[in-house]
């Protein structure tokens, strides 16, 4: 093509021309008419998916179970990281002290059996967060002092959980002083 300012001829005889248009018959589809079907030619209608199992890297092949797939590398043959429940172990740390402490640790010790970290946070939620139930009970009476205990439950509560998450990758378990040995001893002794 050309496409000087000044050409002999037309641009419009030398270049290739669009299809003209469709012609339907109907110009809006009919709501009471069926929804058009498609050909035999989609492969989306013509093909079936595959059963979940199918996706699934476990050799019995049942699909029961949580967490089959080694996502870490061998981190989940290795037995102290099992939990009895359906969750990754720092999560179930971390539920220790988020769950309405002490409740969400009595609550995971009642639950949980295989995962002795699991259970030494638990351990320890319950027994620190019940001490300071008993002092809040105790400064009842003095607003300053109830909403003191409140910012120091929360900061200690952010910091636990914190420490639960990080230190689950080495299975370290962060003691508080008096309570944090006494829920050692509890596991041991388990």
């Amino acid at each position: 093509m050309d496409f000087a300012p000044y050409q002999d001829t037309a641009p419009e005889s030398t270049r290739a021309l669009s299809p003209p248009p469709r012609r339907s018959t109907s110009r809006s589809p009919n709501p009471k008419s069926p929804p058009p079907t498609r050909g035999t030619n989609d492969p989306f209608l013509s093909s079936t998916l595959p059963a979940p199992s199918h996706f699934s890297d476990d050799p019995r092949g049942d699909g029961r179970g949580f967490g089959n797939t080694d996502l870490e590398g061998g981190r989940m043959n290795v037995n102290l990281f099992e939990t009895s429940l359906p969750l990754r172990l720092d999560y179930e740390a971390m539920l220790a002290y988020l769950l309405l402490p002490p409740a969400g640790g009595v609550l995971l010790l009642v639950l949980e059996h295989k995962s002795d970290y699991v259970r030494f946070h638990a351990w320890q939620s319950s027994l620190v967060f019940t001490a300071l139930f008993i002092i809040h009970l105790i400064f009842s009476w003095s607003k300053f002092l109830s909403w003191i205990l409140f910012v120091f439950d929360l900061g200690l509560i952010a910091f636990l959980t914190m420490h639960a998450y990080q230190d689950a990758n080495n299975l370290d378990r962060l003691e508080l002083p008096f309570f944090g040995g006494l829920a050692s001893s509890f596991v041991d002794a388990e």
